[in-house]
């Protein structure tokens, strides 16, 4: 069997296996329904089928069955007429808020395993919606829905009729301050003086200190107050302080420095909300606060964030993700901390499949470790399908 005919055989056992998923269990479908624009892909097919509109639910659902997607999508916004074909004459009539966060947004996540990166993105995603969307925008829970993306990461969309007309520029303001953008170190920190001296007829100060926010204290002031004290505690609990600053991303020179800086009395000082005038200490805390606290939104700083599209279209939750095989699966903050993704979304049976692995491969799926060597290899089907929609491998003879 050549290249060719490995691909077509693998894209017609997932799409059989998608189109048996379809006719099996109901996605869930979108308050208004006829309101929103539906796109696919289509296994085997380049690009995406778009400004589709449903009249009836039933209608999307023998679709899903008939055409087997490998990935399916609604839009975020509600439009007057979703089908048609340019986006002016859609008609926008508002969108709900989209926060989309996918490991590929983490700083130096490329070496991890893929089940640490999911890790790593569902504290980011704790964070966004329990410490900003809750604390600090006020949003009501009950206009938070979450999912997990289905494949690297996790969606909230926020229905709050409040935020329906927003415009992009909005949206952008609200990730600005949840990202930290343009975070100001005199709007954190302020100098207090110390004491004075006399010069001739002028007073000037003499001694100044840098007062930190309370850790209590709203909004940005108190979040960049708790990561200092966090960072501190971290560094000095640390087997190896100076080793632990590297981890940090501090030059070996400048952790040297850093550490002959962080003497006990001011640490002590730090913790009790001064954090002196050391431009060394002032500059690592603020940086590495700020990075510690702010949520990760966007690949990169010329990256625009989802949120801030208010025409973006967003997986159908219940759907199947193209290159998982796992279900975009609705989550409540309850059930996030004991969410696993690698347990919790798998849909396809544990009957064994032949495949041809392309490299030597291991992941943790469904409580069990499978470690795979190059070659043909038994793996149930759940696998199958992830190693086809990873590229990782082909259906065997």
């Amino acid at each position: 069997m050549n290249d060719f005919e490995r691909i077509k055989k693998s894209l017609d056992f997932k799409k059989n296996e998608y189109r048996h998923y379809y006719r099996n269990n109901e996605v869930m479908l979108p308050d208004r329904f006829g309101r929103r624009e539906y796109a696919f892909v289509l296994f085997g097919s380049k690009g995406m089928i778009r400004h589709i509109g449903f009249e009836k639910k039933s209608q999307l659902l023998d679709f899903l069955i008939d055409r087997a997607p490998s990935d399916v999508y609604y839009s975020s916004a509600y439009y007057q007429r979703p089908d048609a074909q340019t986006m002016n004459e859609k008609n926008w009539m508002g969108a709900e808020l989209i926060f989309d966060l996918d490991s590929d947004h983490l700083p130096n996540v490329e070496d991890l395993s893929y089940e640490r990166q999911l890790e790593l993105v569902k504290r980011e995603f704790h964070k966004l919606v329990s410490d900003f969307l809750l604390n600090d925008f006020g949003f009501d829970e009950r206009y938070l829905e979450l999912y997990f993306s289905g494949g690297r990461g996790y969606h909230c969309h926020v229905k709050d009729p409040k935020i329906f007309g927003l415009d992009s520029g909005e949206r952008r303001e609200i990730v600005d301050y949840i990202t930290g953008r343009d975070l100001k170190e005199s709007l954190i920190f302020h100098e207090q003086i110390k004491d004075t001296k006399d010069y001739g007829h002028r007073r000037f100060a003499s001694v100044k200190s840098l007062k930190m926010p309370m850790p209590d204290d709203p909004g940005w002031r108190g979040r960049i107050s708790r990561g200092v004290i966090d960072i501190v505690n971290d560094i000095l609990n640390s087997d190896d302080s100076l080793q632990r600053l590297e981890e940090y991303g501090v030059k070996r020179s400048e952790a040297e420095k850093l550490l002959k800086d962080l003497s006990d009395e001011r640490v002590q000082r730090i913790k009790a909300g001064n954090l002196d005038q050391s431009k060394t200490i002032r500059k690592f805390f603020l940086n590495n606060a700020l990075r510690k606290t702010a949520v990760s939104m966007s690949a990169g700083e010329t990256d625009e964030p989802v949120t801030c599209d208010v025409k973006r279209l967003i997986r159908l939750p219940g759907s199947l993700h193209g290159k998982t095989g796992f279900k975009v699966k609705k989550l409540t903050l309850d059930t996030l901390s004991d969410f696993d993704p690698l347990v919790d979304t798998i849909v396809f049976s544990d009957e064994e499949v032949k495949v041809l692995l392309n490299k030597p491969f291991s992941i943790s799926i469904k409580n069990d470790r499978f470690k795979l060597e190059a070659g043909v290899q038994k793996v149930p089907k759940y696998l199958a399908v992830f190693l086809i929609g990873r590229k990782l491998a082909f259906i065997s003879d």
